[in-house]
């Protein structure tokens, strides 16, 4: 178990200022402490913003480098990053369920890459262009905004912080990185790595913290944009917000979008694009399609194949190499799934394959098994479309 008592800003680990309690790390596959944080309170968002506005702020810093240094700074972080990447891919498994095959791929590569992408990119690209305006010659330069706010989410927290990350850094600018309250332990590496890069103190702080935290970020005086990846509602109050601030926003939300599944198709032949739309990281991706529409006039093929597919995935530890489907992150998240399933049950819909997950703490997976938690619902809609959905 490993518990941390100091933030990362400014560039270096500082005590806590204003400490609101502890924030603790729960495995999912066995409800067993993994470890915990210290909470920050506001005067740690206070000086934490206050380092990202000095380092930007700085006329020798960050912001006015040349991009070739910048992009070289970028990379040594990628290759730091790409060392411990098995690393983050555990903790992120241990803390949220992903199965550690998908986050070695995910969650250990994105990172790294993201920041040689972008590190390439403004290498190529001027920061100046001289451009024909009817007549007239017309600059358009390229500024960092300012202090970024960076507020991401448990699904896939080191992969959707450096869809953040790695371009604002590129452009100059400097931020507050605020991890999801589910998977800190993994953001203590991220600073780790950050410390290890040398980049300059202020570029990269990070607080961990919870709703209120988040809100009091978005708001800060000091903040010029914020970005926000989480859930509808969470996005419809920071832009109401930022709105109100006249602040500029960036959102990533939840979607529940449809797959169609067309009259000539073969869904056994692409079995794995199947899984990857639907089920990747159990079912926990914005954009996986959450609900199947196929053909009235193969619904029970259809319903034969997906029962199929989703009958054959192995269930099990997180953690666990062989595992295609690990528990849901939070027992309120897998208490929320379940509603959902007993809901359609009452509707008429029936199960096809899959039990219930465990409920009483025991671990999730400690061999893997074929029996699993996964319920394909076959509603029952006469005279409609037919659908098929899986939920985890």
């Amino acid at each position: 178990m490993t518990d941390h008592d100091q933030f990362f800003y400014g560039g270096q680990w500082q005590k806590p200022l204003d400490p609101e309690g502890r924030i603790q790390a729960v495995s999912p596959n066995d409800s067993q402490l993994l470890g915990s944080c210290v909470a920050p309170g506001r005067a740690d968002v206070d000086a934490a913003v206050a380092a990202a506005q000095d380092a930007f702020e700085d006329p020798r810093g960050w912001s006015s480098w040349p991009t070739s240094a910048r992009a070289a700074a970028m990379e040594r972080l990628a290759d730091i990053l790409e060392v411990r990447g098995e690393e983050l891919a555990t903790l992120v498994s241990a803390q949220n369920g992903m199965p550690i095959s998908q986050s070695l791929a995910a969650e250990a590569t994105t990172g790294p890459s993201l920041l040689r992408y972008y590190a390439s990119m403004i290498r190529a690209q001027d920061v100046e262009e001289l451009r024909d305006g009817d007549g007239r010659d017309l600059i358009v330069r390229s500024e960092p905004v300012g202090v970024v706010a960076s507020i991401v989410p448990w699904n896939f927290p080191i992969g959707l912080a450096f869809m953040k990350l790695a371009p604002l850094m590129a452009a100059g600018c400097t931020t507050v990185l605020k991890p999801s309250p589910e998977t800190v332990l993994d953001s203590f590496v991220l600073a780790e790595c950050v410390a290890e890069a040398e980049l300059p103190p202020g570029v990269l702080n990070i607080l961990p913290g919870d709703r209120e935290l988040g809100a009091y970020l978005v708001e800060h005086p000091g903040v010029d944009k914020v970005t926000f990846t989480g859930s509808t509602r969470g996005g419809r109050q920071v832009a109401q917000r930022c709105g109100e601030l006249l602040r500029p926003v960036s959102l990533e939300l939840g979607g529940k979008s449809a797959g169609i599944v067309l009259d000539d198709a073969d869904l056994l032949t692409h079995r794995a694009e199947f899984l990857g739309a639907t089920m990747f990281n159990n079912g926990q991706t914005c954009w996986l399609s959450t609900r199947i529409l196929v053909p009235k006039s193969r619904a029970s093929e259809f319903l034969d194949a997906v029962t199929d597919i989703v009958a054959s995935q192995l269930v099990g530890s997180s953690l666990d190499h062989d595992t295609e489907i690990g528990p849901m992150a939070t027992a309120g998240h897998r208490d929320r799934v379940e509603g959902f399933l007993q809901r359609g049950l009452r509707q008429g819909a029936r199960v096809t394959t899959g039990e219930a997950g465990p409920r009483d703490g025991s671990r999730v997976g400690s061999s893997n098994r074929r029996s699993s938690p996964i319920l394909t619902i076959a509603p029952k809609l006469p005279g409609r479309r037919s659908s098929v959905q899986c939920c985890a």
